[in-house]
């Protein structure tokens, strides 16, 4: 798998609504999954999107995810750039390099879904999520 760069949105709780919307503009498969696939299923905003990704035939890629309580939701905020792929060394050479200097809000390392996973926001400000996709076992 090449090395994908992608918008990944932000949302104040209609992510799916949205990525719905932006699979009926732009076609594709949309993947949705929920804070309680990952966690408890009881829990205030289980259902809310911990991931959603489009994909089309003519090679767009869109990310979205809702943000939660215990995450800041800022109107202007609610983008960032991600790069996703299974080269690791590259990957990884992004991650140090964006992250030097910048803010670590979640460290690259292996999270509950198997994939290395980091976020941070560069010297600059501009956010970066970088995800190592975990190889098949």
């Amino acid at each position: 798998m090449a090395t994908r760069l992608n918008p990944y949105l932000s949302f104040a709780g209609d992510a799916r609504e949205a990525m719905e919307f932006y699979q009926r503009v732009f076609g594709g498969t949309l993947t949705l999954n929920t804070f309680g696939e990952f966690g408890s299923q009881d829990a205030p905003g289980a259902d809310k999107i911990m991931h959603a990704m489009l994909e089309t035939a003519a090679g767009l890629t869109l990310m979205a995810a809702d943000t939660t309580r215990d995450m800041a939701d800022s109107p202007g905020d609610t983008m960032a750039i991600s790069l996703s792929g299974d080269d690791v060394d590259e990957l990884r050479g992004y991650w140090n390099q964006l992250s030097d200097g910048g803010t670590v809000s979640v460290p690259l390392e292996r999270q509950m879904w198997g994939d290395e996973f980091g976020m941070c926001a560069d010297r600059f400000g501009v956010g970066w999520m970088v995800d190592i996709v975990a190889p098949p076992e």
